[in-house]
């Protein structure tokens, strides 16, 4: 068999170990021929195709970002661009397509695949959003990565009785933001799922230093909203409907300064947490998954998506599993906000 592989959206840790998991099953395994197409979906609708022997992928897998390059371009939401990926997969006589992507590739990878394409997709997102998976490549290399911010900056706010505030990812799902603010321990953790009230916010942390600490972090997810009514903020996106990064870090500063008279001062790690070498458990997550993804197309398995669901990797409907976004469950909101109290 011959089979296209491509990485979609935005560029996470551990996406090489998908290649090279994906190549090296393929071909040491099953004796198929792999492709990447340059520039994810883009690549497929232009036709750049590279070659993916196991040559090239020797040694990636500790490598962040991906091999292949990546861009936020979805071929459903452009004239002729599912068409265009039609003819490129007829033109490369493609058998198959493995689509490495977040939920907007991954929803472009369904649309790909209801126009007649055999299609295998692997979940990556750092923001941990795409259903039917318990996680998705690069989720646990930004957690950590935020992690390590926020004990970083607990010892300037000790230091400096300072407020410390942490932004991190999360347009629409607080995954990082409620794992790492748990993990690093955080004394306030806003996230998407709960419109939060600033007063409120401002009371817990005067009530702190009253208690005795004269510090605090707070952790705020960048599509964290106040609740409604209770301050005048809105969310600002480019044209590609992404968030302003460090608009609601900035105004979670500012506000705290003026309702509690606290030094505050904001971190937004942005890009930090996309960048750098994956960690062990996304290594062992791509690599995972590719050998699935690959497994699937041998078998002729198309129209799904490899997803983690406890300790086991099985193969769910794409259609399904593109169906919404999974956001962070009650159990880990209480957590964060009982253990920052």
């Amino acid at each position: 068999m011959r089979i296209g592989v491509l990485t979609g959206g935005g560029d996470c840790p551990g996406l090489n170990a998908v290649i090279r998991a994906v190549v090296r099953r393929g071909e040491g395994e099953h004796g198929h021929n792999l492709v990447g197409f340059r520039q994810g979906w883009k690549g497929a609708v232009d036709g750049a195709v590279v070659d993916l022997s196991a040559s090239a992928v020797r040694g990636i897998l500790a490598s962040g970002g991906t091999v292949l390059g990546t861009a936020r371009y979805h071929p459903d939401r452009h004239p002729g661009g599912v068409e265009a990926v039609l003819e490129t997969v007829r033109r490369e006589r493609l058998d198959a397509l493995i689509a490495i992507g977040g939920d907007g590739s991954l929803g472009a990878a369904r649309v790909v695949s209801e126009a007649g394409v055999p299609v295998v997709a692997v979940p990556k997102t750092i923001d941990n959003d795409v259903r039917l998976t318990d996680r998705s490549v690069g989720f646990d290399t930004a957690v950590s990565i935020a992690t390590e911010a926020i004990d970083r900056v607990r010892t300037t706010a000790e230091s400096h009785d300072r407020v410390m505030v942490v932004e991190v990812m999360g347009h629409h799902a607080g995954w990082i933001a409620v794992c790492a603010g748990i993990a690093g321990g955080a004394d306030v953790v806003l996230f998407p799922e709960e419109p939060f009230d600033i007063a409120e916010v401002a009371a817990k942390l005067r009530h702190r230093h009253r208690r005795g600490p004269t510090w605090s972090v707070v952790v705020v997810a960048e599509g964290a909203v106040p609740a409604e009514g209770t301050l005048d903020f809105a969310v600002t996106e480019d044209e590609l409907g992404f968030i302003a990064s460090g608009a609601i870090g900035e105004r979670v500063r500012d506000e705290l300064r003026g309702r509690t008279g606290f030094d505050a001062r904001v971190t937004v790690l942005g890009h930090m947490q996309r960048g750098g070498v994956p960690t062990a458990a996304d290594r062992l997550l791509g690599s995972r998954f590719g050998v699935a993804a690959v497994d699937a197309v041998h078998a002729g398995r198309f129209g799904v998506m490899t997803a983690l669901q406890g300790d086991a990797v099985r193969l769910v409907s794409l259609a399904e599993a593109t169906g919404g976004l999974q956001l962070v469950p009650d159990e880990l909101r209480m957590v964060a906000a009982t253990l920052g109290e």
